[in-house]
């Protein structure tokens, strides 16, 4: 039977009329793309800063791999996820190969593994490459890589495609899709783009206005004729587009 890598209960953040989050409900199983979806200020965020401690809960409780998170154990917890919230930070006269050394020290993983991960996004032709020259799609794929350095069971990206062009979402909506066999991972991703979810997701959860108020298959949705953005617009009111 799958098991959940991620479960919230009655996940918070906020109080009132300031509720960012409000009460989620997340299950995200092992082994599978789960895309995040929702408007933006929906919450998406302020979720994956929560699940990876930048956030402090106002109630609820979360459970990573298997162990409930708590002050105590949430670094031991962390050192098995890999994120990429919002714009990735780089030192640009540095080459691909050189930030990834600085993260691969910060980390304390052998060096061995940078060379694994730049072929894993398929940057290791450019490697020496300083980064102010890399096109921003590059740059994205050099954060995934930091981020994929450890080895982590979870894989966490904030709008890994926000500002690439067709081509530069095409690419990464592609990686993305292939990681979980590739490095025997689980991504959960966040966007706002519904059409590249119904091509790379397994999983969904819709949020909007910090309520969870979709979650289920992919294979749940085609089963029942609906597209991704029919579900999104009927739970909505089509009040919020995306």
């Amino acid at each position: 039977m799958m098991t959940n890598i991620i479960e919230t209960h009655s996940l918070t953040k906020g109080t009132g009329s300031q509720m960012r989050v409000n009460h989620l409900d997340l299950r995200v199983p092992e082994g599978c793309v789960y895309g995040f979806l929702g408007p933006n200020g929906a919450g998406k965020t302020t979720t994956l800063k929560l699940l990876l401690g930048l956030l402090r809960p106002t109630d609820g409780t979360i459970t990573l791999l298997g162990q409930k998170m708590t002050d105590k154990n949430r670094l031991a917890i962390l050192k098995h996820t890999g994120s990429l919230i919002e714009s990735p930070s780089f030192y640009g006269h540095l080459t691909g190969l050189e930030n990834l050394q600085i993260i691969a020290k910060l980390k304390k993983v052998p060096a061995g593994e940078i060379t694994n991960v730049l072929q894993t996004v398929r940057l290791y032709e450019q490697k020496d490459k300083k980064v102010k020259q890399y096109s921003l799609g590059m740059k994205q794929r050099l954060g995934i890589a930091m981020a994929l350095l450890g080895n982590p069971r979870l894989l966490i990206l904030d709008e890994p495609t926000n500002g690439l062009d067709p081509a530069g979402i095409q690419e990464i909506r592609e990686f993305i899709k292939n990681l979980p066999v590739l490095r025997q991972i689980t991504v959960v991703v966040s966007s706002h783009l519904l059409s590249e979810m119904e091509q790379m997701a397994d999983m969904v959860g819709i949020i909007n206005h910090g309520t969870l108020i979709y979650q289920g298959s992919m294979a749940a949705l085609e089963a029942q004729g609906e597209s991704l953005e029919e579900v999104f617009l009927k739970l909505t009111g089509g009040g919020d587009s995306l």
